[in-house]
């Protein structure tokens, strides 16, 4: 931390003290380290339960969509690639939580 304020009118102006957002290197200990792993792979797990909801809900859209006749085949085909990069990202992000264990 360093004072930015110097000189003799103290007592007018208020010292404004900087401080760095980025933490010190080695300040975690090993279990909140643990902590944090566990805190963000809880949230990748709500991230990826929400995605897999909105790929079950298109999923439905899609079979009500080519169910009536006639569709807008761009809308279709759009509604269908949005589905398959859900599903990559789900993957994706089960792949990063889950270690890979080598038997």
């Amino acid at each position: 931390m360093s004072d930015v304020n110097s000189g003799g009118d103290d007592h007018k102006k208020p010292k404004l003290t900087v401080v760095s957002s980025q933490p010190e290197e080695n300040t975690l200990s090993q279990s909140e380290d643990n902590h944090e792993a566990a805190v963000n792979d809880e949230g990748v797990m709500i991230r990826v339960q929400d995605l897999e909801q909105e790929h079950r809900d298109l999923d439905q859209a899609i079979a009500t969509m080519e169910e009536r006749m006639p569709y807008d085949r761009l809308t279709l085909q759009r509604m269908k690639k949005r589905k398959l990069a859900l599903k990559d990202r789900i993957s994706k992000l089960k792949g990063d939580v889950t270690p890979d264990i080598i038997a």
